[in-house]
């Protein structure tokens, strides 16, 4: 998850045509240099990331501006040649002014990625330009202590004796550790716990942080609940309410297709929780929305709540410190936006998509596209295509949402506010037809 609203350049200048010709003309005119920008940068990402120096020199000698290219963590084209050591194509890109100290989101220079990937000859000519070996943190390879998440954190700082994992399950793995369900104080808890081989390194641990500082603001029925966190001793840990009723995806493959009542409830607490989401002062982008990261409160299946933040960045992150093949690729596949997979930037219409996929899925008791192995159920949807509706559960008014929140123009999808006050509608209508059913009988 992320803090993010990057089209906001674009939806500015869509809103500044005023009425007439001229107007529409110049929006119109905005939209296409918009586009055409977005699509080069991620042109020069990728042929940088292909160690094409001949495309990315023809690429600046159209526009010497794209030197300074940023990708949505904000990594430049030589951030990625450093991290893997093309040096022709560094060196094309210093020729063309770019700024060897620039900074990504975890304030790391280039310099810092060449010195973390171990290329020699990369760091010497970085250092030539005046390359910096890390920058406001530290290099994030650099095994130095870090500080604590917040400074002020004796209300949820947890110490771990107060942790009984005697009688403890595994209820969730991955590449960045395992979520066990616990004890904490006699309560039940959910404890995602980060390998201690992991624990030390900078990237995995800043990113910690940042889950730890959404969290901790984080107060909403349809989100699963903060109760604290281990961060003053290894293994780091993060402690959240623990939900009996296990996740969508589980449910879903013992239930199979829901009822459209049963679906527009869950799909109207997984709208909850997303709008609160989106409607923070800073708005927060869930980025990886799927059935699994979706919690029933119990087994009777009456509450869904949103969870799982940024466990799937600190999956990725940790990948080879690979950062860059990853870019744009946030999430899972199979619930994933088109302009994720094509690497443009992104908003939180996003999590639209995801919703939309979900409700899908609820429908029709399959994962949509369940045919195609997910990579390729992203690449056949960024390439326009949809999944096919059979439900007879799908509504005319539920499949006129869906395809609302699946368009292919982010524009056309509905914010999450709009989409609840949608799902309510359908709600009345439908309880409206079942009492009117049970009377013509």
């Amino acid at each position: 998850m992320s803090f993010n609203d990057s089209s906001a350049a674009a939806n500015s200048n869509e809103e500044t045509g005023s009425g007439g010709s001229s107007g529409t003309s110049s929006s119109s005119a905005d939209r296409k240099k918009e586009k055409t920008r977005v699509n080069r940068t991620s042109l020069i990402l990728w042929h940088t990331h292909q160690n094409d120096a001949a495309a990315v020199r023809k690429l600046l000698l159209e526009d010497s501006n794209l030197v300074h290219a940023t990708d949505y963590d904000n990594r430049t084209p030589l951030h990625v040649a450093s991290l893997h050591g093309w040096i022709d194509v560094a060196k094309c890109l210093l020729e063309y002014g770019a700024d060897v100290n620039s900074q990504d989101r975890w304030k790391n220079t280039p310099l810092a990625d060449a010195e973390g990937a171990k290329k020699q000859s990369m760091i010497d000519l970085l250092k030539s330009y005046g390359g910096l070996s890390f920058g406001q943190n530290g290099s994030h390879f650099e095994p130095t202590p870090v500080l604590p998440p917040l400074p002020n954190k004796c209300d949820w700082e947890i110490d771990p004796s107060e942790l009984d994992f005697s009688a403890s399950s595994v209820i969730g793995k991955g590449s960045f550790g395992e979520i066990l369900k616990a004890f904490w104080r006699g309560t039940p808890v959910a404890v995602k716990r980060i390998l201690p081989a992991l624990s030390d390194d900078r990237l995995v641990i800043q990113d910690f942080r940042h889950e730890v500082k959404l969290l901790v603001k984080l107060r909403h029925p349809n989100i699963v609940q903060f109760l604290g966190a281990v961060t003053d001793r290894r293994p780091l840990m993060l402690i959240t309410e623990y939900l009996r009723g296990g996740d969508l995806h589980q449910f879903l493959k013992e239930k199979g297709s829901l009822s459209p009542s049963t679906a527009i409830n869950f799909a109207l607490d997984i709208a909850r929780g997303v709008a609160y989401l989106h409607n923070e002062p800073n708005v927060i982008i869930h980025r990886d929305l799927k059935p699994r990261n979706v919690l029933l409160v119990n087994s009777n299946a009456d509450h869904l709540k949103v969870g799982d933040f940024g466990l799937s960045k600190l999956i990725k992150v940790q990948n080879s410190n690979d950062v860059y093949k990853m870019t744009g690729e946030t999430g899972s596949y199979r619930y994933m936006a088109p302009e994720v997979f094509k690497h443009r930037k992104y908003d939180k219409k996003v999590d639209v998509f995801s919703f939309a996929m979900i409700l899908y899925e609820m429908l029709e008791g399959d994962p949509p596209l369940a045919n195609y192995e997910p990579y390729e159920a992203a690449k056949f949807v960024a390439e326009g295509h949809r999944p096919t509706f059979r439900a007879k559960g799908y509504t005319p008014e539920l499949r006129d949402l869906t395809e609302q929140c699946w368009a292919a123009d982010v524009n056309k999808r509905p914010p999450f506010l709009e989409i609840l006050k949608k799902l309510e509608k359908i709600k009345d209508n439908l309880s409206q037809d079942h009492h009117w059913h049970i009377f013509t009988q």
